[in-house]
């Protein structure tokens, strides 16, 4: 039952969950080809609209919604906005917004102090950007030609192609969070003697209680071979006191140890 939810957790993110692309993978006998035509139709739909707001605002947002891949592509996947093409950080920080409040992206924005009230030690130099929608992701991020083939899709969905699929993974339980009504947080910390992150947490989110003022932290992990350094560090760091739960979302099945929960990614939704 494991490897068979794990097997469409990884089908559903390849197809993604818009209504035109999941009809047309069922009514093409399950085509991921038919579902890719029409995920492309929808990436273009979104630089059209793009291509309607004011002139000032324009070329930064396609610039930013054309490079969402790469920045999710890179090892720490937070952007720092002063530094896409040179722009300035506010103009950026505007531009995200209209990505989020038009609903193409989602976004996850650095917490400097991990505590209740997540949005009181915001940090908004620093963000993540998630697409909507993890089907359209695997779209943007592979030309038309590269995905052709359906045999590639199908070696990605049996886990058979080099590809960066901790992208994939992340993004697809970043989606999964939204959908439960959480805002995104993360959290990292940045070592002077080492003068380099190391420790990076890729989700927080509120316990839901406002008497406890908990929070949940979670690690997103795509392969079966993995470390939780950064996630016991943060444990060690805060403690019980302000962390309820601490998540690793891996492809193996649910168990908890050493006081971490570890969650199929399948089951991300019940978060």
């Amino acid at each position: 039952m494991h490897n068979k939810a794990g097997l469409l957790f990884r089908e559903y993110m390849l197809v993604g969950g818009m209504p035109k692309a999941v009809s047309k993978y069922l009514e093409s006998g399950k085509s991921f080809h038919a579902a890719d035509v029409e995920k492309r139709d929808i990436l273009v739909t979104y630089r059209n609209d793009i291509g309607k707001i004011a002139s000032s605002y324009r070329t930064k947002v396609l610039s930013v919604f054309d490079q969402i891949p790469a920045f999710l592509s890179q090892h720490e996947k937070r952007v720092r906005l002063k530094s896409i093409e040179g722009g300035e950080g506010i103009d950026y920080e505007e531009t995200f917004f209209w990505l989020s409040d038009s609903m193409i992206v989602n976004e996850c924005f650095n917490s400097t102090d991990p505590n209740v009230g997540l949005s009181l030690n915001e940090d908004r130099t620093y963000i993540k950007c998630y697409l909507c929608d993890t089907g359209l992701l695997i779209s943007h991020t592979f030309d038309e030609s590269q995905l052709a083939e359906e045999n590639l899709y199908l070696k990605i969905l049996k886990n058979r192609l080099s590809v960066n699929k901790g992208m994939f993974f992340e993004n697809a339980v970043a989606q999964c969070l939204t959908a439960g009504g959480h805002k995104l947080y993360y959290y990292n910390h940045y070592n002077e003697t080492l003068h380099r992150n190391d420790m990076e947490i890729d989700f927080l989110i509120s316990e839901g209680s406002k008497i406890s003022g908990k929070l949940n932290a979670i690690e997103v992990k795509s392969s079966k071979n993995y470390t939780t350094t950064s996630l016991s560090a943060f444990l060690n760091r805060y403690g019980r006191k302000r962390i309820k739960n601490a998540y690793v979302i891996h492809p193996k099945s649910y168990q908890e140890a050493n006081g971490i929960i570890y969650l199929p990614a399948y089951m991300s939704f019940c978060l």
